[in-house]
């Protein structure tokens, strides 16, 4: 009786991983999803909605700014008009024009450094937070309506895993490399 000494092969029960490879249903429905939600987002509904009641005449633009500077604040960072352009991926002198044209409509102020007299420190006005408190309700208020048929446990987990997705995204986005194409995908023909 004679037995081989050759290694068997072991059966995969999975189909490898690929950036060819045909995605599951689930996938695509994602996908599907995520391109209805990209055309209502770029719509601005929530924007145009905290416009039309606190400040009428405001670009949807100057909301951006005024939430980036937020932003960069609750993260502990210094807001400057620099820090602004950068995270709107903008040039430093529209950035500039941007806050100037924020701080003459009363929404956003300029305050001097304590660390450098020289630099300025932007800071949103009373008008300013005003704004952004009606931005957070207008969308905690759709947020509500679009699942107020919702029990608590799907909120709850809704939420959790919204999360999960976008810090995913957000993680992919960070990690671009220097051609703008996300790591670990083929360059955009």
């Amino acid at each position: 009786m004679t037995t081989s000494t050759q290694p068997q092969t072991p059966v995969r029960t999975t189909k490898p991983e690929t950036a060819h490879a045909e995605p599951e249903s689930t996938i695509l429905e994602i996908g599907q999803t995520l391109t209805r939600m990209r055309f209502l987002i770029g719509r601005r509904i929530v924007g145009r909605m905290a416009i039309a009641n606190v400040a009428p005449g405001l670009d949807l633009t100057d909301l951006d700014v005024l939430d980036v500077s937020r932003r960069i604040a609750q993260a502990g960072g210094e807001v400057t008009v620099g820090a602004i352009a950068e995270a709107m991926r903008i040039d430093p002198s529209r950035g500039s024009r941007l806050v100037a044209d924020l701080v003459s409509r009363g929404i956003l102020r300029r305050d001097a450094s304590q660390e450098d007299g020289r630099r300025s420190l932007i800071a949103p006005t009373e008008l300013g937070e005003k704004l952004l408190k009606e931005i957070r309700s207008v969308k905690h208020g759709l947020i509500e309506q679009m699942t107020a048929d919702w029990s608590k446990p799907d909120r709850e987990a809704f939420s959790q895993l919204f999360a999960r997705f976008v810090d995913g995204f957000e993680e992919v986005y960070l990690s671009s490399d220097r051609s703008g194409e996300p790591a670990g995908l083929p360059p955009h023909p």
